[in-house]
């Protein structure tokens, strides 16, 4: 319960100083918007791409290449903006598993949102044809979940490390890829309206990747706190 207890307050310590600011969620929504504008403005130069109507692969892979980078400018700062005396004072009344949770949560919930509006932003831009859509908006947000829980963790190694963004991109690396590839498969059948059941073992894959990442931050963070 004293876990638990903390975990809550650290995250409405998030969420206050975010609203508050709003910095991290007006920031990372300007560069979706902008992004997503750009590549309308691009793709309309060629007469022969109609949104996913032309190239539903396309259509899918930019999406997941935007929230990809969308998600790594949102999280890395999860620890790159708290002060050493912040820390320190964290240090004295928390438990160390009770803040990187209270992260990934946060980090969740943030990507989360900006995940929704990301796709209702990209969809009134261009054609929208995801034939199975409810199935297509689970999978959003199981992405965005999966964004978070790695680069949550990446990012409080990496603070270790002197906030090292090129350390950071080393460590990610073989972790993310096998989850964006997961996540453009699983989505390319929503949107082709494939057997949701057809896609349950990939689901469980990367469902099964969160529940390990979150279970190594529990265990290994503590010992990156010491440090």
């Amino acid at each position: 319960m004293k876990l638990m207890g903390q975990t809550f307050e650290l995250l409405k310590k998030e969420i206050v100083l975010e609203w508050r600011s709003k910095y991290a969620f007006n920031g990372i929504l300007l560069y979706i918007v902008s992004t997503v504008f750009v590549c309308y403005i691009s793709f309309n130069l060629n007469p022969g791409f109609k949104g996913s109507q032309g190239y539903p692969i396309v259509w899918n892979i930019l999406f997941w290449i935007i929230m990809l980078f969308a998600s790594v400018n949102a999280i890395a700062k999860s620890f790159l903006q708290e002060s050493k005396s912040r820390l320190l004072y964290y240090y004295c009344i928390a438990h160390p598993q009770a803040i990187i949770l209270s992260k990934t949560i946060y980090n969740t919930l943030l990507m989360g949102l900006l995940s929704i509006l990301a796709f209702i932003v990209y969809s009134l831009f261009f054609t929208n044809s995801v034939n199975d859509l409810l199935f297509y908006f689970v999978i959003v947000l199981l992405g965005s979940t999966s964004f978070s829980t790695v680069f949550t963790m990446i990012s409080a190694i990496a603070s270790k490390a002197g906030n090292n963004g090129t350390l950071m991109a080393i460590l990610s690396f073989p972790v993310i890829i096998p989850v964006i590839l997961l996540l453009i498969k699983v989505s390319k059948a929503a949107m082709d309206g494939i057997d949701r059941g057809l896609s349950l073992g990939n689901i469980g894959v990367l469902l099964a990747i969160n529940v390990i990442v979150i279970a190594s931050s529990l265990i290994l963070f503590p010992f990156l706190w010491r440090d």
